[in-house]
């Protein structure tokens, strides 16, 4: 193939020095953009698209002569089109009106749109819902409140008072916006018979689907939560066991307190994962709730819980998607393996899900 004399004059090849320095043509036509109208100097717009030019680029230019003027015309020899300057001034049109046309084109779909109309639909859930849980939350904490001294006088472990109130705020949450089915339900044991459940964990409704089952089973919690108004002095009065994550002392005096608790005839719930889900994928089980269950010889009872990390997906609780959730209790779990226990009861729930996806 013949090269052209003047390196300009190549469409794959552009030299003026001793290093190299890759375009791409994207960013070449942005570098002719602004060149014809007189807005940014060539050796800035080289350097500006340095980056992504040297891994995908065609165009070469050298780096140590940038600053030589080159005059071609662009209509000719790449077959682009030809801006004509006066007349963009006499439109008044914006300086990146061309490159912006671009690079929406290139993006992920609905790049353009500040919010599509699917997503403003699931903001305007999200503000609903936060407004319906607020409102319950006051009234009903006032009558929660009120019986907390009876509470501690009668029913200073299990806490069914509370934890019916707390039934009743969670369903009156939900219940607006999506729909409950629950599968199994004849494998949770008797109220009064103490366990450890445990369940995968992907969203923040994960808390108030639960809830919504009736039973009186503590919670472990983030210490920061309590401080929240009304929603952590409720879960304070409701006996929700506090855990400081990166705290190896907090961890082990949160274990002793679920030994004492069952012990005492009050059931524990742990999410084994530790946090939600990014991904929705069932993440590594920590084995505490299972040594919980084999020291103290009580079933583990597992929950797999399907939908809620689409509805409300982790880090976006402000929005709030359609959909329904599915609760799948499944039937309870003895031995006196800790790793073991972990093991089965893994694979029940990750195999619910493997089925969902």
């Amino acid at each position: 193939m013949e090269v052209a004399s003047h390196p300009i004059h190549n469409p794959l090849l552009l030299c003026c020095g001793r290093s190299s320095l890759c375009l791409s043509s994207t960013s070449l036509r942005f570098y002719e953009h602004k060149r014809l109208f007189g807005h940014l100097s060539i050796k800035q717009a080289i350097l500006r698209n340095s980056t992504n030019s040297a891994l995908n680029g065609s165009l070469c230019i050298q780096r140590k002569h940038v600053g030589i003027p080159w005059t071609y015309h662009s209509q000719e020899e790449f077959n682009w089109p030809y801006f004509d300057y006066k007349l963009n001034k006499s439109n008044k049109l914006r300086r990146h009106a061309g490159v912006r046309s671009e690079l929406v084109g290139n993006g992920i779909p609905d790049s353009s749109y500040s919010l599509s109309e699917t997503k403003l639909g699931s903001k305007v859930r999200g503000v609903c819902f936060c407004a319906v849980t607020a409102i319950a939350a006051i009234f009903l904490f006032v009558l929660m409140l009120v019986q907390h001294p009876f509470v501690l006088l009668l029913d200073r472990y299990q806490r069914k008072a509370h934890y019916f109130i707390a039934k009743i705020w969670a369903s009156l949450s939900v219940t607006p916006f999506l729909r409950i089915k629950f599968e199994g339900l004849d494998n949770l044991p008797s109220p009064d018979t103490p366990a450890v459940y445990v369940s995968n964990h992907q969203s923040f409704l994960d808390i108030y689907t639960l809830l919504t089952l009736g039973r009186t089973f503590r919670f472990i919690s983030k210490t920061g939560i309590f401080l929240f108004p009304i929603i952590g002095w409720a879960m304070f009065m409701m006996g929700v066991i506090p855990l400081k994550r990166m705290d190896s002392r907090s961890q082990l005096e949160c274990l002793k307190r679920c030994m004492e608790l069952v012990k005492k005839g009050t059931s524990v719930f742990f999410f084994p994962e530790g946090t939600r889900s990014k991904d929705g994928k069932l993440g590594t089980f920590k084995k505490g709730a299972f040594s919980v269950a084999a020291k103290t010889r009580v079933p583990i009872v597992p929950i797999t819980l399907i939908g809620t990390g689409k509805i409300m997906p982790p880090g976006m609780e402000g929005i709030l998607n359609f959909g329904s959730v599915r609760i799948v209790i499944h039937k309870p779990v003895e031995g006196s393996d800790p790793e073991v226990l972990c093991s089965e009861v893994r694979k029940t729930i990750a195999d619910v899900l493997e089925q969902q996806s």
